[in-house]
């Protein structure tokens, strides 16, 4: 092989290096609605859409199993995938699960990982309907695929957010990636002095958004009982800066966010001064919150204002705006895409 032209992945990054190897792709099937390029695949059925996607958690990469129990990483594995379902707004039926394990995980060890993806099930109302199973040289790489269904006049894409749409956001952000400093800090202490317990009660939250997230199954419910269908939807998981130029690429828009209307919980908020981390830095760049960023139109605003846990954060607007923060002193500052990058 001629390694003269050889290519760092690093140079194109996560969505690069997608959009490069798929740019020949061609769907030659009319059932296949919409491809590569969203949270999900959406294919047509004799009773709606099924929405199909599939996300791969890859130990020393997305997970650290000195800190991460096995029945935790389970249920994630679970729920990171569900999530994308609801990002489309639908709702998910079924998974499959896909192991590749090393020779030192025990019969005991995978039974407390499938703990968790059977809890995940049970919770979320999926059935568990296959995968495969075999051996890798070292660690553990786990893939999950979640199949979903939805009518075809309420599903929500990237690509359709239109100028002067209102931007929206669910829950709150930042605190999953302040979790994860936690956890890395002591991992570091207990590293350094293995007699050293873990100093984890004053940070329940924090830790249980980064090990443990829940999908936001609800707000797919109550999108439904208040009739609102979002102009376009992104689930929250490489932080909501990321997400916003997802949704304004595709879309061909640009956004404006106010720093005030970005939904910080207290204890992220205090946690990011200790470690003298910003807080709306963590908030825009964390990641893993698995909250939805969506847009609806502006006759939809008196729906959207009465959701709970939903906050009005910004408008689209038009391309050459850009995509900018507004800060609380009044500021305006460009916004930068600085999440989780895979390469």
């Amino acid at each position: 092989m001629n390694n003269t032209n050889r290519t760092d992945v690093n140079t194109l990054g996560e969505f690069g290096l997608i959009e490069h190897l798929t740019k020949q792709t061609q769907l030659k099937h009319p059932s296949s609605i919409y491809g590569i390029g969203d949270d999900a695949a959406v294919l047509s059925s004799s009773s709606g859409l099924t929405v199909v996607s599939t996300d791969m958690l890859v130990e020393g990469i997305h997970f650290d199993l000195m800190y991460t129990p096995l029945k935790h990483l389970g249920y994630k594995s679970v729920v990171v995938n569900l999530s994308d379902i609801y990002a489309m707004n639908a709702l998910p039926k079924q998974i499959t699960v896909s192991l590749a394990i090393s020779n030192r995980f025990s019969v005991e060890a995978l039974e407390e990982l499938y703990a968790g993806i059977h809890q995940a099930c049970d919770f979320y109302n999926v059935d568990l309907v296959g995968g495969d199973t075999t051996s890798s040289q070292k660690g553990l790489y786990l893939s999950v695929t979640a199949i979903g269904e939805t009518d075809a006049d309420r599903i929500s894409y990237r690509n359709t957010a239109k100028i002067g749409d209102l931007l929206c956001v669910t829950g709150n952000l930042g605190a999953a990636y302040l979790g994860l400093q936690i956890l890395e800090r002591e991992k570091q202490i207990y590293l350094a002095n293995p007699g050293v317990q873990p100093d984890l009660d004053q940070s329940s939250y924090l830790i249980e958004r980064q090990l443990k997230p829940e999908a936001r199954r609800d707000m797919i419910n109550l999108f439904a009982k208040n009739q609102l269908v979002p102009t376009a939807m992104i689930d929250v998981s490489d932080g909501l800066a990321s997400e916003l130029f997802h949704i304004c690429r595709q879309s061909g828009v640009g956004a404006y966010i106010e720093e005030s209307g970005v939904p910080i919980h207290p204890e992220a908020e205090q946690q990011a001064i200790k470690f003298q981390l910003d807080p709306i830095t963590c908030a825009l760049s964390g990641g893993e919150d698995y909250e939805l960023l969506f847009s609806v139109r502006p006759e939809d605003l008196d729906k959207v204002k009465f959701l709970p846990d939903t906050y009005i954060m910004g408008e689209v607007v038009a391309p050459d705006d850009g995509i900018r923060l507004h800060t609380k002193g009044g500021n305006i500052h460009d916004l930068k895409a600085q999440g989780w990058k895979h390469f």
